[in-house]
C-alpha cells in the first residue's frame, strides 16, 4: 500500500501539468485571436507555400509547456524552476526575434555571431546571448559542481536552438520533440501542450509557432535531458548539439527534405 502512493501522486502531478497546459494555449490562442486586424497583422507570416498564416500558436505553446511544468508536481522542485526559467525565457527570446527580425534576411547561428564580430547586435544575436544565459542559469539549478552547469546549460540552449533549425516546414519542430522526448517530456504535461497549441493548426497548415514556440520547446526538452543525464550523458549531448549547430544549413535543408 505505501508503495502506491508515489505513483499516485505521480499521475496526480501529470493530469495537472495537462490540464495546466491546455488551459493556458486555449486562453493565449482565444485572446489573441480578438486583437485589431492592424495588431494581429504584426503575429502574421508567409508560410513555405506562401500561404499567410498566424503565429499564434508560438506564444499559446511557450506559456502551455510553461505551466504544464509548473503544475507538474512529480518533477522536483529545482527542476521545474529550471524548466519554467528556460521555457519562458527561450520563448520570449524567439518572441523578440519573431517581432524585431521579421525583416531581417539573415538566418542561422553563424549569420548572427558573423553579425556580433563586426559590432553589430541583430534581434538573432539578441536572442542566442539571451537563451545562452537562460541555458546557463536553467543549469545552475539542475546540477552541482561548475562542469555539470555548464554541460547542462549547453544541452538547455543548444536543444532550444535545435528544434528551431529544424523548423522550417509544418510539423518539423513538433515532431523532432515528439521523438526525442514526449510524452515523457518533464512530467507528461508538455504533451499536453503540443497537442492543444500545435497539432491541429500546425499540420493543417493554418499556423506556425515560429521562434517563441520552437524555442521553447526546445529549451524544455533540453531541461528534461539535462536533469536525467549524468556527466557522461551531458558531454554526449553538449557534443551532438554544438555538432548540429555548427551544420545549422545541413541540418535545416535535411529536416525541409524529410
Amino acid at each position: 500500500m505505501g508503495g502506491r502512493a508515489p505513483s499516485a501522486r505521480s499521475s496526480g502531478g501529470r493530469v495537472a501539468g495537462v490540464l495546466g497546459a491546455v488551459g493556458a494555449t486555449l486562453a493565449v490562442r482565444a485572446g489573441m485571436r480578438r486583437w485589431p486586424p492592424g495588431e494581429a497583422a504584426l503575429w502574421e507570416r508567409k508560410n513555405f507555400e506562401g500561404a499567410v498564416v498566424d503565429l499564434y500558436a508560438g506564444p499559446a505553446t511557450a506559456l502551455g509547456t510553461a505551466a504544464s511544468v509548473a503544475a507538474s508536481s512529480a518533477v522536483p522542485v529545482r527542476a521545474r524552476a529550471a524548466a519554467v526559467l528556460a521555457v519562458l525565457a527561450a520563448g520570449g527570446c524567439g518572441a523578440y526575434d519573431d517581432m524585431a527580425g521579421r525583416d531581417d534576411p539573415r538566418r542561422g547561428f553563424r549569420a548572427h555571431l558573423g553579425a556580433l564580430r563586426q559590432g553589430e547586435i541583430t534581434s538573432g544575436g539578441v536572442k542566442l546571448l539571451g537563451i545562452g544565459a537562460a541555458g546557463l542559469a536553467a543549469g545552475a539549478l539542475l546540477k552541482d559542481g561548475v562542469v555539470d552547469r555548464v554541460l547542462a546549460g549547453v544541452v538547455v540552449a543548444g536543444t532550444a536552438h535545435l528544434v528551431n533549425l529544424v523548423d522550417v516546414r509544418p510539423g518539423r519542430a513538433v515532431g523532432t520533440v515528439l521523438a526525442l522526448g514526449a510524452p515523457g517530456l518533464l512530467g507528461g504535461g508538455a504533451a499536453g501542450a503540443l497537442a492543444a497549441a500545435v497539432f491541429d493548426d500546425d499540420f493543417g497548415r493554418r499556423t506556425m509557432i515560429g521562434d517563441t514556440g520552437a524555442h521553447a520547446l526546445g529549451a524544455a526538452l533540453g531541461a528534461a535531458i539535462a536533469a536525467g543525464n549524468g556527466r557522461t550523458g551531458l558531454v554526449l549531448h553538449a557534443t551532438a548539439l554544438v555538432t548540429a549547430a555548427a551544420c545549422g544549413d545541413r541540418v535545416s535543408r535535411a529536416a525541409g527534405a524529410c
